[in-house]
């Protein structure tokens, strides 16, 4: 969920960034409270990162991350990015693309902007 590695995740929890607590059997427990508190505390790390490259803009969801693929016809294009571990796919007009640069490799801004929203819980929690 914090798209770090477990090792990253006890080096916090030995530095006290992460609370945990252990169980009989060793293995820590993070609570979902502690985990939305340091999830905050990443996300203004990585906006502040992110807003570096970034003109003035309303929209508030923007995500940096690489293009891995871009897909053109005569008029438009597709751009595929990688947000962390997660995948995001734009239709813009090819002589956008191009003004742009996009191509695989290139850092990039995606800047979602919508109307509705849904939020689920997993079937699993």
């Amino acid at each position: 969920m914090l798209d770090v590695s477990v090792d990253t995740l006890r080096r916090w929890a030995d530095a006290g960034r992460l609370q945990t607590r252990r169980t009989e059997g060793g293995q820590r427990l993070v609570e979902g409270i502690d985990l939305a508190r340091l999830a905050e505390e990443l996300g203004a790390e990585r906006e502040h990162d992110r807003d570096r490259h970034v003109a003035l803009a309303s929209a508030r969801n923007r995500l940096l991350g690489i293009v891995t693929r871009v897909t053109s016809d005569t008029v438009m294009a597709q751009v595929e990015m990688r947000v962390g571990p997660h995948r995001v796919v734009s239709l813009l007009t090819r002589e956008a693309a191009e003004e742009l640069g996009l191509a695989p490799g290139v850092v990039a801004v995606a800047t979602v902007k919508s109307t509705n929203v849904v939020v689920e819980l997993p079937a699993e929690r």
